[in-house]
């Protein structure tokens, strides 16, 4: 009886103990959700974050998920002037993972001002803006990682290009690091894939800049958005990017990228935006995404994992430019990995 009783109590000791070492192992899984040190627990993550322009002061909004010290995660959105409903379904991966991101929608975009000044639109106004979003943020190269995909990824490479001083990751996802490039990707390669009825449709369409006809928008969507945007029938896209495009600033849009992403069109400012020759400058461990069925080139984003001094390629097979929903699980296994590899200092490039 007194040898069970001891066997018991040794168990009991040990069971507790390994419940006392996991609890002390995993000191940031437990704090996850604790907000109580935060200035924005009143708020729930959102804090609308002052940006000094050339315009004036206007305000964007953040709205920050979880509490790690050493990974935090800027999602820049695409579009332009589209809005951070684009990554909500990494709120079925992050937080299991303890990995803290903010969703954030840039000057212009939805839940952030929206000033009525073109002037505002230029990439070296929106990197400010990061810098300064980053700053309000309280974040720096002990914890500081952003992912731009699209647009995005431009915004993130040409802040990687001035402020990577300040980085600890740099994630390119979907986005090459030419326009010209990207244009010639799609009318040379991505364009003879279509019906040529369909395609003819569209390109007299765009000679004509009849960009408001109901028919154009129609075609654009359901032969080419479903193919190369997200491959799903257009009645089984998440709602979260039915409300990102209901949400888009067109203003915005257009100036910058034209009317569609089939390819920049008319004079929109980023047509001939091209830093190619300025990767090879980046130090920062940078994951580069490419996506076989994107309306970016795959090959291009690998030679952009190899252009940088510290790059990794993560290669989507089923994925499309909205890789994060249609080849899910590929997306988020390499992003993870990415992001603890970096914070464990186990990162190797490749």
């Amino acid at each position: 009886m007194k040898l069970k009783i001891l066997f018991y109590s040794l168990l009991s000791i040990l069971l507790f103990s390994n419940c006392e070492q996991k609890k002390e192992e995993d000191p940031i899984k437990a704090n996850y959700l604790d907000y109580s040190k935060r200035e924005y627990q009143y708020t729930g993550g959102v804090k609308m974050i002052p940006i000094t322009t050339p315009k004036g002061t206007f305000k964007v909004w953040t709205k920050t998920v979880g509490n790690n010290p050493t990974i935090k995660v800027l999602l820049l959105h695409g579009g332009p002037g589209l809005t951070h409903e684009l990554y909500e379904c990494f709120d079925g991966y992050f937080p299991n993972e303890s990995i803290e991101y903010i969703y954030y929608d840039q000057l212009g975009s939805y839940y952030s001002d929206q000033p009525n000044d073109d002037s505002l639109w230029t990439n070296e106004r929106f990197v400010e803006e990061v810098e300064q979003v980053r700053i309000a943020l309280g974040a720096d190269s002990s914890n500081f990682y952003i992912l731009g995909q699209s647009w995005g990824g431009i915004l993130a490479m040409e802040y990687a290009l001035k402020y990577q001083k300040n980085l600890k990751g740099l994630i390119i996802s979907n986005m090459m690091a030419s326009i010209p490039e990207y244009n010639a990707y799609a009318q040379e390669v991505l364009a003879p894939q279509m019906d040529p009825k369909i395609l003819k449709e569209l390109q007299q369409m765009e000679k004509n800049n009849d960009f408001d006809n109901p028919k154009y928008s129609e075609l654009l969507f359901k032969y080419y958005y479903t193919e190369h945007i997200l491959r799903k029938p257009l009645e089984e896209w998440p709602e979260s990017i039915n409300r990102c495009f209901k949400h888009i600033n067109p203003n915005v849009y257009v100036f910058m990228q034209g009317h569609s992403e089939f390819g920049i069109t008319g004079n929109a400012s980023l047509k001939n935006w091209d830093v190619k020759d300025r990767l090879k400058t980046l130090t920062v461990p940078t994951l580069s995404i490419g996506s076989k069925y994107d309306t970016m080139d795959p090959e291009h984003m690998k030679w952009i994992a190899n252009e940088v001094q510290n790059g990794r390629f993560l290669f989507c097979p089923n994925g499309s430019h909205l890789s994060q929903y249609d080849d899910q699980k590929t997306y988020f296994n390499g992003l993870i990995k990415f992001l603890k590899d970096v914070d464990n200092g186990t990162f190797k490039k490749g």
